[in-house]
C-alpha cells in the first residue's frame, strides 16, 4: 500500500467518527491509534520471545529491562500477551484490555500515549460505542516497517496533522517542515563533509530545538544511510504535545535513545542545557511572538548575558526567529573541538528589520563580525504550508573552510522551483531533486554564477542556464534574446555594515543668524534645529568624510554630524543585490501599441453603433 492509500485508509475512520467528534477532534483519536498500530507491528515478530523472557526473569526476582530490549531487538517492547488483533477478538472487554496492553509498554512509549491523552479518547470512543470499530479497522492495516519505511510513516503522519490543522484552522506549517526544503538544507549542511562522513565508524550529533514531528532528523538520518558504519545520533526538543509524541515515537522505531528528545519550550526551558552538537537544524515559526517567554529570555539576557544564549541582543517581541538563531549559536561545538555547522530557515525580516543599535542589528552584527554565516539562500515563494511569504535558508558555521573565512555567499534559488499539480494550503510550489542538486553545487563551489534565461521572439521562456564565472553565455534563438540575472554572489563581511550618522543642521533665530548654545560642553556651538535632523547609512567600507562632503555638504553646507550619535548597522538587503534593472520599451514602441489599441477600441464603437 502507498504512501496516498494508507492516508486514505486511515482517514477513512473519520467517517466512523462523524457525529460523535467534530472535525476539528479527529486527529484526537486517529494519529494515537497510528503511532499504536505503527508500535504494534513493528513488535510482533519478536512478541512472542519477550512475554517469554519476561516470566522468566521475572520469576526469578530479575530485572526483566535490559533483557526484553535485546529480545525486542529495539528501544522499547511490550510484556501484554495482547496486540491489536487479539484485542478485537474480545470485544466487550476492549476497553480495558486496550487500556492494559498500553501500561504493559515500555515506560518510554507509556509517555508517548499519555501526551495524547489517549485515557481520555479510549473513555470517550467506549461510552459513544466506537472503540471496537475504530480498534478492528487500524487491526487491518499493516504497519511493519517492511511495509512502510520509516520516510513514508513520516510522509503519512505530516499529511494527517495537515488536514487536521486545516480542519481546526490551525497552522499546520508549525508542525512541520516540507520535504524538499528539509532535503537542501541537509544536503547543504553534509555536502562541505562528505570525505568525514564517508570514513567508516564515524559518529556524529544533530539536534533540532524545532523538531515538530521529527522531519528535519529523519531527513538527515536517511541521507547518511549506506555510508560504512556512519552514526547519527539525533536530539531535539518540542513544544507541541502531539508533534512531540509522533517525533518520539518515530525515534524509538529509528533505535535512537528517546531521552534526547525534550518536550518544552526551548527558548524558556531549554531542554539540552550543557549540550554541543556537531550539526544542528531548524524551522522556527515565522514571525511569532515571544511575549509568554519575555520575561525568562530577557532574565537569561541581562544576568547571563554572553554566558547565556541571548548575549549579543534580544529582537522585538513580535518576531522570535532570531532567538532561535541565537540559540543554536550557543549549542555550536567549539571550533577546537571540532566546530558545528547549522541551517535554519527564517523569513525576510531578520535579514534587515530594526536600525543600527537595534536588537536585530546587533545579532546580525555578532554573527558576522565573527564570521559564522557561510550562506544565505533565498527560496521561492509558495513553499510552505502555511505562508506564501518569502523565505531565507542560512547556513551558519565556527569552522569554515579557508576560503570561505571573511566572505559570505548569497544565492538566489527564488526561481528555482515548479509548479505542484495539486496545492496543500498555501503550498503552491516544490524544488525538485535537479534543483536541489544545483543550489547544492552553487554552495559547495563557493563561485559567483549568473542565471541565463533563453527567450523566443515572443518573450517565453525557453531553457534557463546556470553560467558559472568565465563560462560563455547561451546563444540567443534568432529574433529572441538571453536575459541575465545574478545567481550566486560573494561578499566580505564588512560589506554589510553601515554607519548610521545624525545629521544636524543649526537653529537661525528671525534675523537669520545661527543660534549659539550658552552653557554646558556644547557652549559656543551652534543650537541644532531638530525638525532638520536627519540620519545617514554610510556604507562602512567608505570614508565618512568624504561621503559627507560628496552627498550631504553640497546640499547644505550648515550641516554637520554629531558624532555622539552615530552607530555602527549591519543589514542584508538581498534584494538590492539580485535586482536587474530592465530599462523601458522606447516610446516609439509604446506609442505605436497605443495606437494599435485605440483603433481597435474605435473599429469597435464603429461596429455597435452601426
Amino acid at each position: 500500500m502507498n504512501q496516498q492509500a494508507l492516508s486514505a485508509f486511515i482517514w477513512s475512520v473519520a467517517d466512523l467518527l462523524r457525529g460523535d467528534y467534530r472535525q476539528s477532534e479527529y486527529g484526537k483519536v486517529i494519529l494515537p491509534f497510528t503511532v499504536l498500530r505503527r508500535l504494534d507491528s513493528v513488535l510482533a515478530s519478536t512478541k512472542d520471545a519477550v512475554i517469554s523472557e519476561f516470566a522468566e526473569k521475572t520469576k526469578v526476582g530479575i530485572n526483566p529491562e535490559p533483557f526484553l530490549l535485546r529480545k525486542a531487538g529495539q528501544t522499547f517492547y511490550n510484556t501484554s500477551p495482547l496486540d491489536m488483533k487479539k484485542l478485537v477478538g474480545d470485544q466487550d472487554n476492549i476497553a480495558q484490555n486496550l487500556y492494559a496492553y498500553i501500561q504493559a509498554f515500555a515506560p518510554s512509549v507509556r509517555d508517548i500515549f499519555e501526551r495524547f491523552q489517549f485515557q481520555t479518547q479510549i473513555d470517550r470512543l467506549a461510552k459513544a460505542g466506537l472503540l471496537y470499530q475504530v480498534t478492528e479497522r487500524f487491526a487491518r492495516i499493516d504497519l511493519h516497517p517492511n511495509e512502510v519505511s520509516n520516510m513514508q510513516m513520516g510522509l503519512i503522519f505530516e499529511e494527517l496533522i495537515r488536514r487536521f490543522a486545516e480542519l481546526s484552522n490551525e497552522t499546520a506549517g508549525e508542525h512541520f517542515t516540507p520535504r524538499e526544503v528539509i532535503r537542501l538544507m541537509v544536503h547543504l549542511l553534509f555536502v562541505e563533509d562528505e570525505d568525514i562522513l564517508n570514513r567508516p565508524g564515524i559518529v556524529r550529533s544533530i539536534y533540532d530545538p524545532t523538531a515538530g514531528t521529527g522531519g528535519m532528523l529523519s531527513v538527515a538520518d536517511e541521507y547518511l544511510e549506506g555510508r560504512p558504519n556512519t552514526r547519527l545520533i539525533m536530539h531535539g526538543q518540542e513544544l507541541n504535545d502531539e508533534s512531540y509524541a509522533i517525533c518520539k515515537a518515530d525515534m524509538l522505531i529509528k533505535g535512537q535513545d528517546v531521552g534526547n528528545i525534550a518536550a518544552g519550550n526551548t527558548l524558556s526551558d531549554d531542554g539540552h542545557p550543557h549540550k554541543k552538537f556537531d550539526y544542528m537544524l531548524s524551522n522556527p515559526p515565522f514571525g511569532v511572538e515571544w511575549k509568554k517567554v519575555e520575561k525568562e529570555v530577557r532574565q537569561e539576557h541581562e544576568q547571563r548575558g554572553f554566558e547565556g544564549r541571548f548575549g549579543p541582543g534580544l529582537p522585538r517581541v513580535s518576531d522570535g526567529s532570531l532567538l532561535f538563531l541565537m540559540h543554536l549559536i550557543s549549542k555550536m561545538r567549539p571550533a577546537i573541538d571540532g566546530g558545528s555547522r547549522f541551517g535554519i530557515v527564517l523569513n525576510g525580516s531578520p535579514l534587515f528589520t530594526g536600525g543600527a543599535g537595534s536588537g536585530e542589528s546587533e545579532i546580525r552584527r555578532y554573527v558576522l563580525e565573527n564570521d559564522l554565516v557561510e550562506a544565505i539562500i533565498a527560496l521561492p515563494t509558495d513553499m510552505f504550508y502555511n505562508t506564501g511569504i518569502s523565505t531565507y535558508v542560512w547556513i551558519l558555521s565556527n569552522r569554515k573552510p579557508a576560503h570561505r573565512r571573511g566572505k559570505v555567499q548569497l544565492i538566489d534559488a527564488s526561481g528555482f522551483w515548479q509548479k505542484m499539480r495539486k496545492s496543500l494550503g498555501s503550498k503552491r510550489k516544490e524544488m525538485s531533486e535537479r534543483h536541489i542538486d544545483d543550489v547544492t553545487q552553487l554552495f559547495g563551489s563557493f563561485s559567483e554564477a549568473q542565471i541565463a534565461i533563453v527567450l523566443d521572439p515572443s518573450g517565453k521562456e525557453l531553457d534557463r542556464v546556470i553560467i558559472s564565472k568565465g563560462e560563455a553565455t547561451p546563444a540567443a534563438p534568432e529574433g529572441g534574446r538571453v536575459k541575465l540575472a545574478p545567481l550566486s554572489r560573494i561578499f566580505g563581511n564588512r560589506e554589510f555594515a553601515y554607519s548610521a550618522i545624525t545629521v544636524e543642521r543649526p537653529l537661525y533665530d528671525e534675523s537669520g543668524k545661527p543660534v549659539v548654545i550658552e552653557r554646558g560642553k556644547q557652549k559656543g556651538k551652534p543650537q541644532p534645529d531638530t525638525t532638520k535632523r536627519e540620519t545617514e547609512n554610510i556604507p562602512l567600507v567608505d570614508d565618512i568624510n568624504d561621503y559627507f562632503r560628496r552627498e550631504v555638504l553640497s546640499h547644505a553646507p550648515d550641516a554637520w554630524i554629531d558624532h555622539d550619535k552615530t552607530k555602527i548597522g549591519y543589514e542584508v538587503l538581498f534584494n538590492r543585490y539580485f535586482h536587474v534593472f530592465e530599462p523601458p520599451r522606447p516610446l516609439g514602441e509604446i506609442d505605436a501599441d497605443l495606437k494599435h489599441v485605440t483603433g481597435r477600441i474605435l473599429a469597435m464603437i464603429g461596429e455597435l453603433s452601426a
